[in-house]
């Protein structure tokens, strides 16, 4: 396997988790594709409700791939925990924004059970992906912002 990234901590200036308390992604076994990012405080989730959850934590990956994030199937299963636009795509020019490239995942609880996660819990996972780009592909434009900086 390739390895084409790393993770790192964002400052507490912008995340506002102290460094010690941040948890960077790992994969649970050998054989996983995703890495699991943990829930930094405890999270109490009632039926539709939402949570904007910040992980404390930033990717640095070569171009030419990108990190999706995902829900934890088990979560998806047994809670309908979803993320509120379906899939993560964390870009690899990402990393260079003001926010410091900071992942910070939107998930809403569709079942009708309330969702305690424990500080620490594994609640979401990235999976590193290979994209290319069409013949005609010119963009020369470069990243200017954090969520949203490049369309609606």
């Amino acid at each position: 396997m390739e390895r084409i990234a790393e993770f790192q901590k964002v400052s507490e200036k912008i995340c506002g988790i102290k460094p010690d308390k941040i948890i960077l992604p790992v994969r649970a076994t050998a054989g996983s594709a995703g890495y699991d990012f943990r829930t930094p405080a405890d999270i109490n989730l009632n039926p539709g409700e939402g949570i904007s959850v910040p992980t404390g934590v930033r990717v640095k990956m070569e171009r030419g791939w990108v990190l999706l994030i995902f829900p934890r199937s088990s979560l998806g299963f047994k809670y309908r925990l979803r993320l509120d636009n379906t899939v993560g795509v964390i870009d690899s020019d990402y990393y260079y924004s003001e926010n410091e490239g900071h992942i910070i995942v939107k998930l809403t609880n569709c079942g009708d059970k309330v969702l305690t996660l424990p500080k620490g819990a594994a609640f979401c996972q990235g999976v590193f992906v290979p994209f290319g780009i069409t013949h005609d592909d010119n963009t020369r434009t470069l990243r200017d912002g954090g969520f949203g900086s490049t369309g609606l």
